[in-house]
Parts: C-alpha cells; sequence; structure tokens
C-alpha cells in the first residue's frame, strides 16, 4: 500500500481501526476475567496437576495454529474477512460458559478447543489491519490494537478481583461470556467487508512465494516459541515462592498492565528504529524474566519479573505481526500471517507440555533453562534475517 491515502479513505481505515480496536478491547476484557485464576481453577477445583496444565494450555494454543491458518488459507481464497472475525468472537463466548460447567479437567478439553478455535478473526483482521495501513504507522497500528488487547485484559482482572470472592469460579466465567457477544455485534453492525474490484484465481501460496528472509524468521520464531511455554507456570511458581491464592491475579494484572502500557510505544519504536532491533529486545526481556526465576526467590523479584515478562510481551506481539504483514507477498497476506501463528501454535503445544513434564520430573526451573538456551538461539539467528527486507525507518 502506498504511504499516500486520499483523505476519504484515510478516514475511513482509521475508523476501521479504531472498531477493531474496541472489539479487541471487550474480547479481551471478557477472556482475563477468566485468565488470572485459570491455573487455580484447573489444578485446584478440577483437582489436575502440572502436566495435565501444561497439556490443555499447549492443546489450546495448537488449535490456535490451526484456525489461524485454515482461516487465513480461506479468507484469502473466498476473499472474505468479516465473517471470520465476528464468528471467532461468538466462539469465545460459548467456551466459556463450557468451562462454568465442568465438573472434571476431562470437560475442559472440547470448551479449550472451541475457545481457541475463537482465534480464527486473527489472521483475517490483521490482515485487514495491513491493508488499511501504511509503512510509516503499520507498527504503530498493530501496537495500538496490542494496546487495546492488553488495556481489555487489565480491565478484566480488576473485574476479576473485584467479583472472585463474592461470585466464584462459575458465575463469573459466565459473566465473561458478555464482553465477547458485545464485539461479535460490533463486527456484524459497523465493519464493511472489503470490496475487491478484480477477479482473482485463487491457487495458494507455495515456498516459492516466501520470501527467504520470511522463511528465516518462521524458523527463528518456531525455536523460541518452543521455550515460551504458558503464563501458567509463572503463576504457578509466584505462589510456590508464598504468594498467597488471591494475590495470584494481582501479578497477573501487574504483568498485562505492563504489557498494556508498553506494546503502543513498542509499535511506535518499531517504525522508527526498526522491526528487528525491536524484535531482539524482546528476546533480551524474556530471557531476563528466565535468569530472574533461576537465580532470585524473593517476591519482591518475582513481582519484577511479572513487570519484565509484561515489557517483553509489549515488544514482542506488534512486532511479531508487523514483520510478518511486511515481509509476506500481499496477495497471501492473510495466509502469510495464518501460517506464522499456526507455527507458533504448534510450538507452542509441546512447549507447554515440555515445560509441565520438566517441572514435574526434574524441577520447577527445568523449564526455564531450557527456554533461556532456546532465547539465546533464536536472537542469534535474527542477526541473519536481512533487514532491508522489512520495511524499516520512517521518513
Amino acid at each position: 500500500m502506498q504511504n499516500n491515502q486520499n483523505p476519504i479513505d484515510n478516514k475511513e481505515n482509521k475508523r476501521t481501526v479504531r472498531i477493531f480496536t474496541w472489539a479487541s478491547f471487550l474480547n479481551d476484557m471478557g477472556s482475563d476475567i477468566i485468565y488470572p485464576v485459570w491455573p487455580l481453577f484447573v489444578t485446584e477445583i478440577l483437582k489436575a496437576n502440572m502436566a495435565v496444565l501444561g497439556f490443555v494450555d499447549g492443546l489450546g494454543e495448537a488449535v490456535v495454529s490451526l484456525a489461524k491458518a485454515l482461516s487465513g488459507y480461506w479468507s484469502d481464497r473466498i476473499r472474505k474477512r468479516k465473517v471470520f472475525i465476528w464468528s471467532g468472537y461468538l466462539m469465545g463466548a460459548a467456551s466459556r460458559i463450557g468451562y462454568a460447567i465442568s465438573t472434571v479437567w476431562q470437560h475442559l478439553i472440547p470448551f479449550r478447543i472451541l475457545d481457541r478455535a475463537g482465534k480464527i478473526r486473527g489472521a483475517p483482521r490483521d490482515a485487514i489491519i495491513a491493508d488499511v495501513s501504511t509503512n510509516d504507522n503499520r507498527g504503530r497500528n498493530f501496537g495500538l490494537m496490542r494496546m487495546a488487547d492488553n488495556l481489555g485484559a487489565v480491565v478484566g482482572i480488576l473485574i476479576c478481583l473485584a467479583l472472585f470472592k463474592k461470585i466464584g469460579y462459575r458465575s463469573l466465567f459466565i459473566l465473561a461470556a458478555i464482553p465477547s457477544l458485545i464485539s461479535v455485534l460490533l463486527i456484524l453492525i459497523k465493519i464493511k467487508e472489503p470490496s475487491h474490484t478484480e477477479k482473482v484465481i485463487y491457487k495458494g501460496m507455495t515456498l516459492r512465494d516466501l520470501d527467504r528472509n520470511f522463511v528465516l524468521f518462521m524458523i527463528l520464531s518456531g525455536i523460541f516459541a518452543i521455550g515460551n511455554f504458558t503464563y501458567s507456570f509463572l503463576l504457578i511458581r509466584a505462589k510456590q515462592i508464598g504468594f498467597p491464592e488471591a494475590f495470584v491475579p494481582v501479578l497477573y494484572l501487574v504483568y498485562t498492565l505492563s504489557a498494556s502500557l508498553t506494546a503502543y510505544p513498542f509499535g511506535r519504536l518499531a517504525d522508527r528504529i526498526g522491526r528487528k532491533t525491536v524484535m531482539q529486545m524482546s528476546f533480551l526481556l524474556w530471557g531476563l524474566v528466565c535468569l530472574d526465576v533461576i537465580f532470585f526467590q524473593s517476591k519482591i523479584m518475582i513481582f519484577l519479573m511479572f513487570v519484565i515478562y509484561g515489557l517483553h510481551k509489549g515488544a514482542l506481539e506488534p512486532v511479531q505481526s508487523t514483520i510478518v504483514s511486511e515481509l509476506a507477498p500481499e496477495k497471501f497476506r492473510a495466509s502469510s500471517l495464518g501460517t506464522y501463528q499456526m507455527l507458533i501454535g504448534l510450538c507452542a503445544f509441546p512447549a507447554s507440555l515440555i515445560a509441565g513434564f520438566l517441572w514435574d520430573k526434574i524441577g520447577a526451573l527445568a523449564p526455564f533453562y531450557l527456554s533461556l538456551g532456546l532465547t539465546i538461539v533464536a536472537s542469534a539467528l535474527m542477526i541473519f534475517v536481512k533487514e532491508s527486507k522489512i520495511v524499516t525507518k520512517s521518513n
């Protein structure tokens, strides 16, 4: 897309970004009414061990990967985006009601699959964001989306903290469905399906269509993702160190607030100094999280760990989407985003499963040693991604 847009198109594009921002805010608010107490619900109410928690969370991420890849492919094929977005929010709302009626951990499996299948919205939505952005504001727009996600999460966590003791897990989960239902209505009513005047025969994306830098970026991202296990392990570790159960959601709030406040600045920073530099910063921050857990056992340092973890997410997520959308062929943008997100999700399944196994069989620190090593490998490979192929500094 060219950097110069006429005023009417520019106004419409800003409106599209704004609607998606609100929808993302609401959906993540619903999600994060649940997430702070999710590991406690699985391990203490449904009596699962850490390996099961890793399995359930990892399975969810694997489903995410497939959902995003398939939706990206079909979105490009049928040249439709909107249906994947609103139906994804609807799946998320339905799954939370399912969690509320689960009585053993096995019941969570179909609802976890439904929940994460709701991520079919991801690649089509990101493709629209990329399409309505320019090289000068694409990082900022993706940063804005992540900021909205995380701000919604902050509000959701505050709701969780305010109501958890009063209404309990199951009523809380049902309440969490409401914001996502509002997101469904916002997309249905306010978002117009992007128009395509030209007729294109979609042949599907092949490796020949992909830049070598994109392939290398996928490889290093996969290596990093294998060590980037679910946040649940950080919360359980905090409880081991001595934080009371009622304070665990507060730590999740700290992480989410940190990510929320920094996602937009990191997105803007990527527009200014380059995507590659910000990506390396995100690797460094995750490495600091691992080192914190490995070498420190105090509550103050574990608290600081959640701040750093939020900084890591604030840097990582906007720049990932920006890099992929710019390295991808434009006609395969949704497919490329979906394929990349599939890779990350498929790696996340063994990541959490391996982390849970190592935690149970070797010790709580073992997953962090493995993750630190994989992060170093990914960071080294990032050096070889040619930044000239990624649109860098704004003029």
